[in-house]
C-alpha cells in the first residue's frame, strides 16, 4: 500500500494544478480559453464537441479576443512580465497543427517600448488604449483591420482602464481613474458625446466600472456605487443627468457583466468574498439565478446572441474551471476543469469566515484556512497572507499558496484590512492617504487575535504580494516583537523611492491613494518600512521579477541590502523573466516550496 505523500509533496502538486480562465465566446458556440498547462497563461480553443486546441506558446503569459464573423483571434502578449502589451493576429483556419509561437503571429500594434491594452473588438476593427505618445496618458484609438489606418478617439490625457464602442460605431464609452483614491470616472468620445463628454464627476469620489452601452445607445449600464455606501447596477443618460438604480443591494456590493446587445446582463452580489451570480432583464427584472455549484469568484463572457455566457468558476476548493451558462435557465454544464488528485483534495481547507475587532471599534472581515490534519513541528503557528492593491480584495478563490501553506501544517488567516474594497465605500476608504497607518494596525489587531484560535502568537509570520509585500515589510519593520518571519512578493520598502522610480503611467495613480512626492514626503517617509529598519528583527524571504513595471526590483534589492547589513537570516530570488509577481509554474515552483521551507525553519517548535 503507498504511503501518504508527505506535506513537501503535497505543496508542489498543489503548486502545479493547472486552471482554466474564458476570454471570448464566438458565434458558434468556440470557447477562447486560456490554460497554464504550459507554464504559463496560454489560448486554447474549445469547440462545442469538447476538442481543445491548443493555439499559442509564447514566451509569457498572453490573453485574446476572436474577432466577431472571421476565424482570427487577435493575440494580447507581453515580453517577461513588462505589462507592455503588443497585439497581433492569429488566422484559425485552418486551426494550427502545434501551438503558435511569436514568429507564427502577424504583428497589428507593435512598439515594445509602449503598452497597447486591447478594449474592444469588430469585424473590420479593433479599439485599443496605448501610451506611446508620451509613455504617460493613455490614448483611445481606433485600427481599421482592412487598411491598417488608425484614428485617434480620445487623447485627451490620463489612465485608461475600459474602453466599449456603441452599437452603430460612432462612439466609445470610456472608464477612467481618477486623481481622487479609489475613484474613476466616465465621458464619451465621438458622436454621441454630449458637450465636452463628461458622464460622471471626475471629481466625486466613486467607483464606476463595467460600463456597457444600452441597446439603442441612448443611455449606459454601470457599475457604480454614486450616492450610495455600496456598489449597485445603474442605468445613466449620457449627459450624466439621470441616474437609475435597476439592480441594488444595501447590505453587499454588485458586480456587472452586460451581454453584448444589452438584452440581459449577469449581476453578482458578492458576499464575504465569493459571487451568487444571476441573469437580470436591463430593466433590473430578475430573470433566473445561476446554478452554482459552490461559492468562489467569477468571470463572465457573454455569447454576441445573449442566449449563454461562459463563466470562469474558482472556489477554495477548486482550481479555476469553464462553464457555459444558459442565460434563460441559469443552468450551469461544465465545459473544462483541471483534476486534483484525491490525496491532495482531501487536504484542500474550506475557510471560516470571521470579523476580527480593533482597538479602535472596527472589524476586520478574515478567512481562517485550518490544517486538515495536525504537523507537530508546526502545530499553533500561523500565517497572515495579506492581498495586494490596496484597492483589491481577498475572495473565497482557490489560492494554491494559501492551502499549501495549510497542507504544511500552518492555520493560515487571509484578512481584508481596511482599505479592501468588497465592503462598501466608507471601508476601503479607511487607508486612504494619511490614514495609510491604519491599515498596518489591523495587522496587529490580527495577531492579538491568534489566541482566540488557540494559536501561538510568538510564532506567527506574514506573506504578501505587492501592496501585500510593503505590509509584510511593514509589519516586521512597524510590529517587530509581533511578527517571527515574513514572505515579500515584490513588494514596497520606500513609498518614497517607489513613487519615484514606478512606472511613469502609473505614478499620479498612486500617488493619489499613499500621498504625492511634492506634498506629503514626510508622510511617505513615516508610512515607509525602511524608515523603521533599525526595529526589524524578523528574517525575510524577498521574490522579485527584474522585469517589474509596477514596483521596481530597487525595492527588493534596498531591503536585501539592509538585511544583509544587520546580519539579518533573510533569502533574495529574482526571476529575469518575470514582472510583477510569478507568472510562470517554473518560477513558482522554485521560489514558494523554498519560501514554505523557510517558514516551517523560522515557526517550528523550539
Amino acid at each position: 500500500m503507498p504511503s501518504t505523500p508527505d506535506a513537501t509533496t503535497v505543496v508542489r502538486e498543489l503548486l502545479e494544478l493547472t486552471s482554466w480562465q474564458a476570454f471570448d465566446i464566438d458565434a458558434d458556440g468556440r470557447v477562447l480559453a486560456g490554460h497554464d498547462g504550459l507554464g504559463s497563461t496560454q489560448l486554447v480553443e474549445i469547440s462545442p464537441d469538447g476538442t481543445r486546441t491548443p493555439l499559442t506558446d509564447l514566451p509569457s503569459r498572453c490573453s485574446g479576443r476572436y474577432l466577431p464573423g472571421r476565424r482570427q483571434v487577435v493575440v494580447q502578449h507581453d515580453t517577461g512580465g513588462d505589462e507592455l502589451m503588443q497585439l497581433s493576429l492569429l488566422d484559425l483556419d485552418p486551426l494550427p497543427v502545434a501551438p503558435a509561437g511569436l514568429d507564427a503571429l502577424t504583428p497589428l500594434v507593435r512598439d515594445p517600448a509602449h503598452m497597447h491594452v486591447l478594449q474592444d473588438v469588430a469585424a473590420d476593427a479593433l479599439v485599443y488604449s496605448t501610451n506611446r505618445r508620451n509613455g504617460v496618458d493613455m490614448d483611445v484609438v481606433v485600427r481599421d483591420l482592412v487598411t491598417g489606418e488608425e484614428r485617434t478617439l480620445y487623447d485627451g490625457g490620463g489612465y485608461v482602464a475600459q474602453t466599449v464602442a456603441s452599437h452603430d460605431r460612432t462612439s466609445v464609452a470610456v472608464t477612467a481613474l481618477s486623481l481622487r483614491p479609489a475613484s474613476s470616472l466616465v465621458f464619451l468620445a465621438g458622436e454621441r458625446a454630449v458637450g465636452d463628454g463628461a458622464v460622471t464627476d471626475p471629481d466625486e469620489h466613486a467607483l464606476h466600472h463595467s460600463a456597457a452601452w444600452t441597446a439603442g445607445d441612448d443611455a449606459l449600464l454601470l457599475a457604480s456605487n454614486h450616492d450610495r455606501e455600496h456598489t449597485a447596477v445603474l442605468r445613466i443618460g449620457l449627459d450624466g443627468g439621470s441616474w437609475e438604480p435597476l439592480v441594488t443591494d444595501d447590505e453587499h456590493d454588485l458586480q456587472l457583466w452586460a451581454a453584448p446587445d444589452a438584452s440581459a446582463m449577469v449581476v453578482g452580489t458578492l458576499v464575504d468574498g465569493a459571487l451568487e451570480l444571476a441573469v437580470h432583464e436591463t430593466d433590473g427584472t430578475l430573470r433566473c439565478r445561476v446554478d452554482q455549484p459552490q461559492p468562489g469568484a467569477a468571470e463572465v463572457v457573454w455569447a454576441s446572441d445573449a442566449s449563454r455566457f461562459v463563466v470562469t468558476v474558482s472556489s477554495s476548493t477548486a482550481p479555476s474551471s469553464v462553464s457555459s451558462v444558459d442565460a434563460r435557465t441559469g443552468v450551469l454544464t461544465p465545459l473544462v476543469a483541471s483534476d486534483v488528485p484525491a490525496h491532495v483534495a482531501e487536504r484542500l481547507v474550506v475557510p471560516t469566515v470571521h470579523r476580527v475587532p480593533t482597538p479602535d471599534g472596527e472589524q476586520v472581515p478574515c478567512f481562517v484556512y485550518r490544517p486538515t490534519r495536525e504537523v507537530p513541528e508546526v502545530a499553533g503557528a500561523s500565517v497572515l497572507v495579506v492581498h495586494g492593491g490596496p484597492e483589491s480584495m481577498a475572495t473565497r478563490l482557490f489560492n494554491p499558496v494559501v492551502q499549501a501553506l495549510a497542507a504544511t501544517g500552518f492555520t493560515v488567516l487571509v484578512p481584508n484590512v481596511r482599505g479592501s474594497t468588497g465592503y462598501g465605500k466608507r471601508w476601503y476608504s479607511l487607508d486612504d492617504v494619511d490614514l495609510r497607518l491604519d491599515s498596518v494596525a489591523d495587522l496587529a489587531a490580527l495577531h492579538d487575535w491568534l489566541p482566540e484560535l488557540g494559536l501561538d502568537p510568538d510564532r506567527s509570520a506574514l506573506w504578501g504580494g505587492s501592496y501585500g509585500g510593503y505590509m509584510v515589510l511593514a509589519g516586521t519593520t512597524m510590529q517587530p516583537e509581533r511578527w517571527a518571519a515574513g514572505v515579500d512578493i515584490v513588494g514596497i520598502s520606500s513609498l518614497v523611492t517607489f513613487l519615484e522610480n514606478t512606472s511613469a503611467y502609473r505614478r499620479a495613480y498612486r500617488e493619489r491613494e499613499y500621498g504625492s512626492l511634492k506634498h506629503d514626503r514626510e508622510l511617505l517617509e513615516r508610512a515607509s518600512p525602511i524608515t523603521y529598519l533599525d526595529q526589524l528583527r524578523a528574517p525575510l524571504f524577498v521574490i522579485h521579477g527584474a522585469n517589474d513595471p509596477r514596483v521596481p526590483l530597487s525595492e527588493a534589492e534596498q531591503i536585501a541590502a539592509a538585511l544583509a547589513a544587520r546580519g539579518i537570516p533573510h533569502e533574495l530570488k529574482v526571476y529575469d523573466d518575470e514582472g510583477h509577481g510569478l507568472a510562470k509554474r517554473a518560477n513558482r515552483l522554485d521560489a514558494y516550496p523554498a519560501a514554505v521551507e523557510f517558514l516551517v525553519h523560522h515557526l517550528q517548535r523550539s
